[in-house]
């Protein structure tokens, strides 16, 4: 987004977060897939492949949720503070003017 649109609407900052968090909850979801299609491989060959790649999937949230978390966007362990931060999010989404 424009920097001067982000200022004016009050979301500067708020994209990369929301960026972040998406690319966070993208790399959950492969951790899932990898992990259930590891379970269902049906050589030692590709159950192989497919855990190297839940580990590289992991190691990736691993670096993602450390980065939103130096940001102060995610609060994985205070669950009161975490939600503070979503409603303060979706107050700004809500306060949005509209075009």
């Amino acid at each position: 987004m424009n920097p001067i649109i982000e200022t004016l609407t009050g979301m500067d900052g708020l994209s990369d977060q929301v960026v972040a968090m998406d690319l966070l909850i993208s790399a959950k979801s492969g951790i899932r897939n990898y992990a259930m299609a590891a379970t269902e491989a049906g050589t030692p060959e590709i159950k192989e492949i497919l855990t190297r790649h839940l580990v590289e999937a992991l190691d990736m949230h691993e670096q993602i949720s450390a980065y939103m978390v130096e940001k102060g966007w995610y609060h994985a362990w205070d669950t009161n503070e975490q939600i503070s931060l979503d409603l303060n999010n979706i107050n700004t989404a809500l306060n949005l003017p509209t075009l």
